[in-house]
């Protein structure tokens, strides 16, 4: 029965997470286009929903999503943790640090495909006993 609840809500979690990241791209554009002082808004609203990512993760164990799933899910946290990564090596070596919007598209093009993978994916019925 949770199996079945974490199935229905992966999807709405993944769609979730791509609306936050179109969000995080707007962000990101104020800090470039308006003010550079939005790019705080940009770093700390991508801590915020980045929790999603772990959320995911815990939606298709326990749906029992399949290999595909999991593992994009775990794809989604590796790229995350990429993220700060190359934020931080912005000042030593800024051609890799230049992937970081690059890495971003990645991150939302990852959660689209978490997204219509989980709605594709039938829900677990409980099995029903003979003669019950």
């Amino acid at each position: 029965m949770l199996g079945s609840y974490a199935r229905a809500a992966l999807p709405l979690v993944a769609w979730l997470f791509v609306a936050c990241s179109i969000v995080q791209v707007f962000l990101a554009g104020l800090g470039v286009f308006e003010n550079p002082l939005r790019f705080v808004t940009h770093r700390e609203f991508g801590y915020l929903f980045g929790w999603l990512v772990f959320v995911l993760l815990i939606l298709a164990l326990v749906g029992r999503m399949g290999r595909r799933v999991v593992g994009l899910t775990l794809l989604l946290i590796v790229l995350f943790i990429l993220q700060s990564v190359l934020v931080a090596v912005r000042t030593s070596q800024p051609a890799v640090a230049a992937l970081h919007p690059l890495n971003g598209f990645l991150i939302l093009l990852v959660g689209i495909v978490v997204a219509l993978e989980g709605r594709r994916l039938p829900s677990i019925n409980p099995p029903t006993r003979p003669g019950a």
